[in-house]
């Protein structure tokens, strides 16, 4: 049984497929970067994988089951084991991190104990945030509040709170974009190193090409809303990275 499974999937903006025709596979534990230029399509397909919009055409299966026949209450269950990092975090600024990292299951808790939990976390649950945060390195900043963080931390209490959800699969759009080379390189390797040890899949959206190689095994570049490549990093090729990032005299004269 696949994590993510697609068909022919198409999703549309008005004329625009933002992703077209689409035919993936990605297995239980897989690690997958996707990469490609602005515009290729790489946050609708994850927003497609974590069901936060569904197709228009073809199939998709999140661990075996067609995500078009579910129902509202299903798809809330199923988006409890699929976490997200938003590119933006999505953190609440006047929130510590014990809060914001406890809101990653306010979906699986419902509104009434999502809020209980925020006025008086159990001594369980701080316990178990508190060893999240020791594992991604700022375990010190439990009662801190996010406006106080740094960039880079706040990153890592987005990771945190994607991880106290449990996830069975970890999807990531542009996690690295604001922060500085060496605090992308830590995340990523970290992301990696997370999905290892507790065995979920990870799927990662990335301007970054090098990370991309460095990290993981499997690199899935789009343009234009389709895949053009699909393999490992060092079959990528002088011709698949043209193929993928050189732009054309009119993409050019659109950008100018």
């Amino acid at each position: 049984m696949s994590a993510f499974q697609l068909e022919n999937v198409t999703l549309r903006f008005g004329s625009l497929a933002a992703v077209d025709s689409v035919s993936l596979s990605i297995e239980p534990g897989e690690q997958v970067a996707f990469i490609g230029p602005s515009g290729s399509g790489k946050t609708t397909l994850i927003r497609l994988l974590n069901t936060m919009r569904r197709q228009d055409e073809g199939s998709l299966s999140v661990f075996g089951e067609n995500v078009i026949e579910f129902s509202d209450r299903r798809l809330r269950e199923l988006r409890s084991l699929v976490a997200t990092i938003p590119q933006h975090l999505g953190l609440v600024p006047n929130l510590t991190c014990l809060q914001n990292v406890i809101l990653g299951k306010g979906g699986s808790r419902g509104t009434i104990r999502s809020i209980r939990d925020l006025i008086f976390p159990a001594h369980d649950d701080q316990l178990a945030v508190h060893e999240i945060l020791d594992r991604v390195g700022i375990e010190e900043k439990l009662f801190e509040r996010i406006s106080n963080l740094s960039g880079g931390q706040q990153q890592r209490v987005a990771i945190a709170r994607a991880l106290f959800q449990e996830p069975k699969a970890l999807l990531a759009d542009e996690p690295v974009s604001s922060v500085d080379p060496a605090r992308a390189r830590d995340t990523v390797k970290l992301l990696t190193e997370l999905s290892k040890e507790r065995g979920f899949t990870l799927g990662v959206s990335l301007h970054h090409l090098e990370l991309a190689r460095e990290f993981f095994p499997r690199l899935v570049g789009m343009r234009n809303g389709k895949v053009v490549f699909d393999g490992a990093p060092e079959s990528l090729s002088e011709e698949d990275l043209e193929a993928l990032y050189e732009l054309s005299d009119e993409e050019m004269m659109e950008d100018a």
